[in-house]
């Protein structure tokens, strides 16, 4: 009878849980894009005048090469290209001011404050930029939509991740859009 008892109030705790959660909603707006996400769709995608993705899927494997990348994972008949390169990440500016903040530091803690910060151990160092392109069939079929994103890790000094970032600059996908235009030219003329 006493199990019979803790299970009928087992049973009422859960019914009134989810009664609860099932009276919540969606904020207005939940699932709206974003201004900045629609300006940042923009700027990655573009739609070619062909049907054929394997020509594109090749073009953009070739221009990621010349722009000095590493081809990670190519599946062509999904549309899918991964690719990386390392560059040097410093900066003569962010070091100036790592050191000048280091001498503040120092001269402070020969006061007596602690102040010390290692400023230049956090200073980048060597970055990791990759690429993800991805093809697919426009809406009406006649044409192929390309979107590509680049991300870079950047590692500091002291050989820590300093931070993960998406890079947004219009310039690098300017570049890459029209290096692929080229190529994609080119492969259309056979030459």
């Amino acid at each position: 009878m006493k199990k019979l008892s803790n299970a009928l109030k087992i049973s009422l705790v859960v019914f009134l849980c989810l009664g609860i959660v099932g009276c919540a909603t969606a904020p207005k707006g939940f699932l709206k894009a974003s201004e900045q996400s629609l300006k940042e769709r923009q700027l990655q995608m573009r739609q070619y005048e062909t049907k054929d993705e394997q020509k594109i899927v090749t073009s953009v494997a070739g221009v990621l090469q010349d722009l000095g990348f590493i081809l990670d994972n190519s599946e062509t008949e999904l549309g899918f290209v991964a690719a990386s390169k390392r560059a040097d990440a410093t900066s003569g500016g962010q070091i100036a001011a790592a050191v000048v903040a280091d001498a503040l530091g120092i001269a402070t803690a020969l006061v007596g404050a602690p102040l010390y910060t290692n400023a230049v151990a956090r200073c980048d160092k060597e970055q990791m930029v990759k690429a993800s392109v991805i093809t697919q069939p426009s809406l009406d079929g006649n044409k192929t939509v390309v979107r590509v994103t680049f991300q870079r890790i950047v590692w500091n000094m002291s050989n820590l991740i300093s931070r993960i970032e998406t890079v947004n600059e219009p310039t690098i996908y300017q570049k890459f859009y029209d290096s692929l235009s080229k190529a994609i030219f080119l492969e259309a003329e056979q030459i």
